[in-house]
């Protein structure tokens, strides 16, 4: 939860001199030492140091001085946060706010069933109507115990989205107070706007006009799209890329026709919900933005096929995406700060190419083994959190090419050897002992072969242990029979050699 150094600079710069934030070494930015700082974040190599060797002014008292007032409230949310605890998953808070709604139907169920019942003939009004408001009550209290659980959860994430949000405030007012709160001069730039304008307005006469399919208004300096986009029904490409857009409108959601949108490297930190109307979009480009997260409703798209969101900064991706789309091939999202993929990717069964490096996830989901038609798989770079991969990663029976260097993985599951496709692995810079780095260091068939071998070593010893307590099993029964019997033997033996008793001779007599 504290500032990265690698997003807001200064702020770190900054905090790091505050008493109450701890002063931090200028090693102590390095990946190797990322544990000091948001888990949200990438590793940077951003240093106090190379800071102040940019921004030499950071190092004046007095402008250190005025910077530490403009940012008391960041100190003061961060020590609350650092009192209830780190920011829960994504589909932690959906599970959550699924739940609520799932109490509160239950709960307008019952007290419906409350006043539905019957009166005994027994019980008087006033009686009566005491015992439900006291029935409705109990149902009251338990539920509301419950759902303050799941809100605590709720607004714990709520308040860790509001910090976000303020970190990047207040890196604008010290960026501010650093340049002497002096804007930028943009007068050099607006012969240019006015160029643009000029040509955005000739596309779209010339769209109305003509009714085209294709715009390419990549690298024109844009802060703007018109909304009159959104009235081009026979658009199917649209390229707006390496522009200067914060903002799309929700007009975009008019083009019906839509098969391609480019909107990477933008400046964009959110998608309207509308982009979810495009049934016909095949191919999304939102890389190179501000993006912290997708839009729900980018679920709906499920003509997509490829969908590009790397290099921004994702913590998640929606709980539902997988479900929805279906015919997705490619998913890119590397260069993010994803900690956990939803279990919903599993049922992206056309996928064929998932880049997922760069990330902070920390492992994967259990049901991984479903992506039956996965070829290209990139895990690298996920440092100290990726730690192991599931057993059913062995199910990944397409699977051509793994990537998985740079993560702290000491073993591959014992399922690996089924990997029959693959013929491209990297397991550079991991501590792995399993297979031993002299059989890692002979290539993917030999690492394969070993974890083959292993396998059947593996359901070999299960066999003989299963085996044994089956023996063992017959043993005991066979030492309980020979008891039993030789009881019985000694219990007849008795009664034979015993000696009559009057009953017993009298029947001899009877017979």
């Amino acid at each position: 939860m504290d500032p990265h150094p690698g997003n807001h600079p200064i702020l770190s710069y900054v905090m790091s001199r505050l008493p109450s934030f701890g002063a931090r070494t200028p090693t102590a930015v390095s990946p190797s030492h990322s544990h000091n700082f948001d888990i949200e974040q990438p590793p940077s190599s951003s240093s106090p140091s190379s800071v102040v060797g940019q921004m030499p002014n950071l190092a004046d008292p007095e402008m250190l001085a005025s910077m530490t007032r403009a940012i008391s409230d960041v100190s003061q949310t961060r020590s609350v946060l650092k009192l209830i605890g780190a920011r829960p998953t994504h589909e932690q808070v959906d599970d959550a706010k699924a739940r609520l709604a799932d109490l509160e139907a239950h709960l307008s169920r019952q007290l419906q069933e409350i006043v539905g019942l019957p009166r005994p003939p027994e019980i008087d009004e006033p009686r009566w109507r005491a015992h439900v408001a006291e029935k409705e009550n109990a149902i009251k209290e338990s539920t509301e115990k419950e759902k303050r659980v799941l809100k605590s959860l709720i607004q714990l994430d709520q308040m860790h989205d509001s910090y976000e949000k303020l970190l990047k405030d207040a890196e604008k007012r010290l960026v501010k107070i650093y340049e002497g709160d002096g804007e930028s001069d943009n007068d050099n730039n607006n012969d240019n706007e006015g160029e643009v304008k000029e040509e955005v307005e000739e596309i779209l006469h010339e769209a109305h006009g003509k009714g085209i399919e294709r715009v390419d208004l990549s690298g024109k300096r844009l802060k703007l799209l018109p909304p009159a986009f959104g009235h081009i029904p026979a658009l199917v490409v649209l390229d707006v890329s390496t522009n200067q857009l914060s903002v799309i409108p929700d007009s975009i959601s008019g083009l019906a026709n839509l098969e391609e949108l480019n909107l990477s490297s933008n400046a964009l930190e959110s998608l309207p919900d509308s982009i979810g109307l495009l049934q016909k979009l095949k191919f999304l480009n939102v890389s190179g933005n501000k993006l912290s997260a997708l839009p729900d409703s980018i679920s709906q798209c499920r003509s997509l096929v490829e969908l590009d969101a790397g290099f921004n900064s994702l913590t998640y991706l929606p709980t539902n995406i997988g479900y929805e789309l279906l015919n997705l091939q490619k998913l890119m999202i590397q260069l993010n700060k994803i900690r956990s993929l939803p279990s919903s990717v599993c049922e992206m069964k056309s996928l064929r190419y998932l880049d997922a490096h760069f990330n902070e996830l920390r492992g994967l989901p259990i049901a991984i083994g479903k992506l039956t038609n996965l070829e290209v798989l990139n895990l690298s770079s996920n440092f100290s959190d990726l730690r192991e991969l599931p057993e059913t990663f062995g199910d990944l029976i397409s699977l051509r090419e793994l990537d998985l260097s740079n993560n702290q993985i000491h073993a591959l599951p014992d399922t690996f050897g089924r990997l029959d496709s693959l013929t491209k692995l990297n397991l550079d810079q991991n501590p792995v002992e399993v297979p031993p780095m002299e059989i890692v260091n002979q290539g993917v068939q030999a690492v394969k072969s070993f974890m083959v071998q292993r396998w059947i070593d593996i359901l070999a010893e299960e066999e003989r242990k299963s085996t044994q307590v089956l023996q063992e099993g017959e043993n005991d029964w066979l030492t309980r029979s020979t008891s039993w019997l030789k009881n019985v033997s000694e219990n007849v033996t008795e009664m034979i050699m015993s000696p009559r008793t009057p009953k017993e001779s009298f029947l001899d007599q009877q017979l």
